[in-house]
């Protein structure tokens, strides 16, 4: 049998469409997030400084970076989540402000408090809500994307456990079966790596693949430079100003990384 991913078995079973009837995102500019002149203060303290690029559909993004260089900040200001000093961010030619319901966004697990009392089943239902709306019962559709965003974590067994008592690992998977029940068109994940297994990380880059391929924006803040950044299409080069900004290949120089790091940085390279 043919592999299907995620979205593609939600593409057919939730809209019974063909499969050629399902169209592709153009990835030119005005599908992808234009980012430009972003500033951001924190009191008197520069955080950004006129960072311009663009995130494409159909790619895996990266945002790397030294530890304050501005990596988490850039992904809030994106969202409105941190107020910008100067710039604009627009999605499809408008304000991305305007189209959040576009958005699933996957903090750093340290932001979540993992002592509310809700179930891993309670914490996937949540990407639901905005499509069914407040103080609506969930629809069968909804439940059965549910549970297919659940088994394509390899968690589905864990449904009725507290969130507080799964490991490091679990807890991301969890919430990212939760943004894949979103059924988004961008997805921004920050730090999704820290703190968990190497079965987990394997899973996590599967699904991000899928994504990518499905024509979606998928944008992600990580601090390692080792094997693990062959994974990634393109890169977001920051020390609190824009470094480099391109495709892997482009990104990776030593010239950049010495600007980035102080030329005190290794990493890995796949140029063999």
């Amino acid at each position: 049998m043919q592999n299907v991913s995620f979205y593609q078995k939600f593409s057919l079973s939730t809209r019974d469409i063909p499969t050629q009837a399902i169209k592709t995102i153009d990835m030119n500019s005005s599908t992808a997030i234009n980012i430009s002149h972003v500033g951001v203060h924190y009191r008197t303290q520069e955080a950004l400084r006129d960072v311009n690029c663009i995130i494409k559909p159909g790619r895996l993004t990266g945002i790397f970076g030294p530890n304050g260089a501005g990596k988490s900040t850039l992904m809030k200001a994106i969202l409105g989540l941190v107020p910008m000093s100067s710039g604009q961010v627009l999605y499809k030619s408008q304000p991305l402000m305007q189209q959040l319901e576009k958005v699933a966004y996957v903090p750093q697990r340290s932001q979540i408090d993992w002592n509310y009392p809700a179930t891993v089943w309670d914490v996937v239902m949540m990407g639901r809500v905005k499509k069914t709306g407040w103080l609506r019962s969930f629809s069968t559709v909804s439940r059965q994307i549910a549970k297919q965003a659940l088994a394509r974590v390899g968690i589905e067994e864990l449904k009725n456990r507290p969130i507080g008592e799964l490991s490091g690992g679990q807890q991301q998977r969890v919430f990212l079966a939760r943004a894949l029940t979103q059924e988004a068109e961008i997805f921004c994940f920050d730090e999704p790596f820290v703190g968990i297994d190497q079965k987990t990380q394997t899973i996590i880059f599967e699904v991000f693949q899928e994504l990518a391929k499905a024509n979606k924006i998928v944008l992600v803040v990580n601090h390692d430079l080792g094997e693990s950044i062959s994974h990634f299409d393109d890169l977001i080069l920051l020390n609190c100003e824009l470094i480099a900004t391109g495709s892997r290949q482009q990104v990776l120089t030593e010239e950049n990384l010495n600007n980035a790091y102080s030329g005190k940085v290794m990493y890995f390279s796949d140029a063999a």
